[in-house]
């Protein structure tokens, strides 16, 4: 089951259906109790590889999902624990994005797919009237990172900006994971001003 190909072939992945938007840069932390999803996190530790986080359209997480997103995002475990009621405990961080070229489920319900990556994001400086946004960013990452961790800031990065904002913005998964497929990292942060100005009041 790997999560590596070259050349644009597509890459079989195994996925993790969930009510969450995961952004490249971002964390993501996750309670562990379904056999197949238990089965794949030790896959992805032992093999070094990751899995798929992709919002759900249709259906329910630990339930049958019938509809999910197309694009998604590699989730890579970065730590592990034991929770207080026993079960399995992980942090993932966002990594690249792909799309969902086929589907299907394996004989223990572990949904997978053929994917293929997307292109990166291109470095982008935030655009002058753009500073406010960035503004906000700086005023609120004490209390990000006391809910994420450590991040390292880059506040010259607007795909960097762009993420960070949208993951926390009280907004429907509906329309951060718009903003996830937006190709464009300028835009995005266009697209995040009038929710930023809506959010102030």
């Amino acid at each position: 089951m790997s999560a590596v190909a070259s050349g644009g072939a597509a890459l079989q992945l195994p996925l993790f259906p969930l009510n969450t938007v995961l952004f490249s840069g971002g964390r993501l932390a996750l309670r562990i109790f379904e056999t197949r999803y238990v089965d794949m996190v030790r896959r992805c530790m032992r093999e070094q590889t990751g899995f798929g986080v992709i919002l759900i359209r249709e259906g329910r997480e630990a339930a049958e999902v019938s509809r999910t997103a197309d694009v998604g995002t590699l989730a890579n475990i970065i730590d592990f624990n034991q929770l207080p009621d026993g079960l399995l405990g992980i942090t993932a961080a966002g990594g690249a994005q792909f799309q969902v070229l086929r589907r299907w489920r394996a004989q223990d319900g572990l949904n997978l797919a053929a994917v293929e990556w997307l292109s990166e994001m291109p470095a982008k400086t935030p655009r002058p009237d753009q500073q406010e946004i960035v503004q906000w960013l700086r005023n609120i990452l004490p209390r990000l990172q006391q809910i994420q961790g450590p991040l390292q800031p880059e506040f010259d990065n607007a795909g960097w900006i762009g993420a960070r904002i949208a993951e926390v913005l009280p907004i429907s998964t509906g329309a951060q994971q718009a903003l996830l497929e937006m190709r464009d990292p300028l835009l995005r942060l266009d697209a995040l001003a009038p929710l930023l100005k809506d959010l102030s009041g």
